[in-house]
């Protein structure tokens, strides 16, 4: 019997990176102080601390990165840290501008004394309506009323003094007459002694009662004496509009001064220009509107009726409008906006209905929104979340190159209003940090010009860092800090090791250690769950590869039922055996957040003719584009390798056996070429053996993505249908560095019922597949007889002749039937 070949396998210590815990300088993470600094992204980090640094226009932050390697608690730690060293940005309040209400005016305080200064202001207009009407009601203020009014009085007199005895010596008197509102005296003539009015005199001449000349001298004394009274009333008006004034003049001097009495502790406390000089238009105001001060709100409308309207409040506009308050900021403000709308972002100006159904503003109506409240610190948001609101993107980029706010209403109902505000604009010193995907920011720049001059510097987050000591000293360190922050128990020297495995598999290379640790973090957690259920005081390795195992088995249900597929026969998949044409590929699927590998069986059939390689998959649409270029890379290999002295005439087809969707990638064409060697030499292929790997034109075996998931997917296969100790996995010998396999892989080969060979060259793997020499190129250009190579280039040549002799053949039919046909023509 001859002895069985063997050939170069990875070494068992290669294909999983191991962590030995006695190495660890710990017995548990209690022993261990809580990470401090950030891990993993130096780069970003650096980038981010120029940003936040460079006081210039324009150096804001676009934060690149892979979603689940931690960009925004990144970010937000950074802000943190940087934030505790800055001072506290000043409070924005709007006030009522007096002399233009649609023009309210921006007052800037002192970081934290906004809050307290509108409560001294309202505190102040409080006082002032409890003063002022006692003020009014003072014995001070009543007597220097009296006195004007008195002499008032006096004078009011004199007017009349005399007028009553002319009045009576001319046969006359003065009677007042009701007229609306007001009484006037009305002259009226004495006839038998009592008043009566000149019409029913006038009747009394018509019937004959009262003579007409008495009566004609009677009106005209009359007419007169009214003269004389209006006169009289019209100096009396003079006078009462005098005293009016008088009054009014005493009240504002009054009020002036005890308010500015009142208001002195105010403007001792706060000494701003602006400040000032609203207080005192605040006391303008006021003095000419006195009137609030006596009145009291009356309730109106129908009686009997609540009014769903509230009263207004006359002293509602010398309140203060806090648009933003800095009191609980230890720092400049750190503003994470997780739904930046346009109204979010940029603030709002509310409307009410007035009590006449209309809508009205003024500026306590004028809300904050994200950009303002981070003034004079950060504000963090995420692309995609700002460029799908409306105006959102514009109004960004608006506002930070002119480094102003307007705040304006974004609503289109507010366009049915009568009153509008146009509010003293911000100036705006504020960071913006924007966290993206590297698609959107490319897509972004490419388009939007401006991308580059707003955003100056980016930030690029990376998915895997270095392995070394000092990185894994870090993890542990990571591992403690979020053990601490969740109250969760803590990992002893395995649980670490077995999560640093994974972390290191997650990378993708054994050099790296993955990035994602919100990821990460979640397993921590899921690992103390089962430590819980154990009742361990500690988490160990096996609640870390349960944690691990539990996670899978929630999403490998499709895997499941694919398997279920190959075991019953359903896909066809064999794993013994030998066919000619026909091998086992390996395809990964990628499911949300979980992949995994499958083996796919690919078949080549090849002919006579000149059509050359036929992809199926192509033909049928289901090819994407790097897959069509694996495709023609293998035909370019075999043109260099086999057609050298004699053309390339043939018809191969390669297909994917029952794969009924999409196909990309060209991490299968080495196996196609493996496949189509087998058809032309017609040797078998064993079954046993799965292959991945990407070819070039000179043959060599190229990496692929994927590696330590395809070999797991068919040594479940194997393991399922029986594994037989001759079955293993082909593999590129530049995805050795990337073998994390499974604990049960790596123990199946240790135990020699597996094996994983890495190749360089499609030759290499052609000899493993067919326990056949490839054969190297002789000088003479031929090949050692009996190889794969030699049987290839004898069966290519085979074709390339057959397809001679059956074209000459073919031409003298063609030149007999000419002739023929001239004979016939002839006859």
């Amino acid at each position: 019997m001859p002895r069985k070949k063997r050939y170069p396998e990875v070494p068992v210590e290669q294909l999983r990176w191991r962590l030995d815990p006695a190495t660890l300088p710990f017995e548990t993470t209690e022993d261990l102080d809580p990470l401090k600094e950030i891990i993993g992204q130096k780069r970003g980090v650096e980038a981010l601390q120029f940003a936040i640094h460079m006081d210039k226009p324009g150096y804001n932050v676009f934060v690149t990165g892979v979603a689940g390697t931690g960009r925004l608690a990144t970010v937000k730690r950074i802000l943190q840290d940087i934030t505790k060293k800055e001072k506290v940005p000043d409070d924005l309040c709007y006030v009522n501008n007096f002399q233009d209400p649609e023009a309210p005016i921006l007052l800037r305080l002192k970081g934290g004394t906004g809050a307290q200064f509108k409560k001294d202001v309202h505190d102040f207009v409080e006082t002032l309506k409890k003063e002022i009407p006692q003020l009014f009601e003072s014995q001070e203020y009543i007597n220097l009323k009296k006195e004007i009014m008195e002499t008032y009085e006096e004078k009011g007199k004199s007017f009349f003094k005399g007028l009553d005895q002319k009045v009576k010596e001319e046969g006359f008197a003065l009677v007042d007459v009701q007229m609306g509102q007001y009484k006037r005296p009305e002259v009226m003539p004495l006839v038998d002694g009592q008043p009566m009015h000149i019409d029913q005199v006038e009747a009394l001449v018509e019937k004959g009662r009262f003579p007409k000349e008495e009566f004609e001298a009677m009106k005209e004394k009359q007419a007169k004496l009214r003269d004389q009274i209006d006169q009289i009333f019209l100096e009396l008006r003079d006078l009462q509009k005098e005293v009016q004034e008088k009054i009014e003049k005493m009240d504002r001097v009054m009020f002036m001064k005890n308010a500015s009495e009142l208001m002195a502790p105010l403007t001792k406390k706060y000494r701003s220009e602006a400040v000032r000089k609203h207080l005192d238009a605040m006391l303008e105001d006021m003095a000419d509107n006195l009137h609030i001060f006596r009145t009291q709100p009356q309730a109106t409308g129908v009686p009997g009726m609540v009014s769903m309207m509230p009263q207004p409040d006359p002293f509602q506009p010398y309140e203060v409008n806090l648009l933003v308050d800095n009191s609980e900021q230890k720092g400049p403000p750190v503003i994470i906006e997780s739904y930046p709308t346009y109204r979010n972002l940029f603030g709002s100006i509310e409307r009410v209905v007035d009590r006449t159904g209309v809508w009205r503003t003024d500026f306590s109506k004028i809300k904050a929104g994200s950009l303002i409240k981070a003034n004079g610190g950060y504000l963090v948001i995420n692309l995609l979340d700002a460029i799908t609101e409306p105006g959102v993107w514009q109004g960004l980029k608006r506002a930070l190159k002119s480094k102003k706010l307007e705040i304006q209403t974004y609503d289109p109902f507010y366009l049915f209003t009568t009153t509008g505000l146009k509010p003293e604009p911000i100036e705006l010193d504020v960071k913006v940090v924007v966290i993206s995907d590297y698609y959107l920011y490319y897509l972004l720049s490419h388009y939007d010009e401006e991308v580059k001059k707003i955003f100056k510097v980016r930030a690029d987050f990376d998915t895997s860092m270095d392995k070394t000591k000092e990185s894994i000293r870090q993890f542990a360190a990571f591992v403690k800090q979020k053990t601490d922050e969740d109250k969760l128990r803590p990992f002893d020297r395995t649980g670490i090791a077995a999560l640093m495995e994974h972390a290191v598999r997650m990378a993708g290379r054994k050099e790296k250690i993955s990035t994602a640790f919100p990821d990460i973090t979640d397993l921590i957690r899921e690992a103390d769950f089962y430590a819980a259920q154990d009742r361990s005081s500690v988490i160990k390795e096996k609640h870390v590869d349960r944690a691990i195992e539990a996670r899978i088995f929630r999403s490998n249900m499709v895997e499941e039922h694919i398997q279920e597929m190959i075991d019953r026969g359903t896909l066809l998949i064999d794993v013994d055996g030998a066919v000619v044409g026909q091998v086992n590929g390996l395809a990964v699927y990628q499911l949300g957040d979980y992949t995994f590998g499958k083996p796919t069986r690919i078949t080549a059939s090849t002919s006579m003719g000149r059509a050359g390689i036929i992809n199926i998959e192509r033909e049928a649409d289901l090819s994407g584009s790097t897959h069509n270029k694996g495709v023609l890379i293998m035909a370019g290999y075999l043109r260099k390798k086999y057609a050298q002295d004699k053309p390339l005439t043939m018809s191969a087809s390669i297909a994917f056996e029952q794969s009924y969707s999409g196909v990309d990638g060209d991490s299968a064409s080495s196996t196609e070429v493996y496949a189509l060697l087998s058809s032309l030499s017609g040797v078998p292929i064993k079954q046993s053996i799965a292959v991945t790997g990407s070819v070039n034109q000179k043959g060599e075996i190229q990496a692929i993505g994927g590696v330590n998931e395809k070999i797991e997917g068919f040594y479940d296969c194997c393991k399922r249908l029986g594994l037989t100790g001759g079955q293993g996995v082909i593999i590129p010998e530049a995805n050795v560095k990337d073998l994390m396999l499974r604990k049960d892989v790596v123990e199946a080969v240790k135990k020699g019922k597996f094996h994983i060979y890495p190749v360089k060259t499609i030759d290499q793997g052609i000899e493993i597949l067919t326990d056949k020499k490839a054969g190297e190129k002789k000088e003479d250009g031929t090949y050692p007889k009996g190889t794969v190579n030699a049987l290839v280039d004898q069966k290519l040549r085979e074709l390339a002749e057959g397809l001679k002799r059956f074209g000459e053949k073919e031409e003298k039919k063609g030149d007999r039937r000419k002739k023929t046909g001239t004979k016939k023509k002839k006859a």
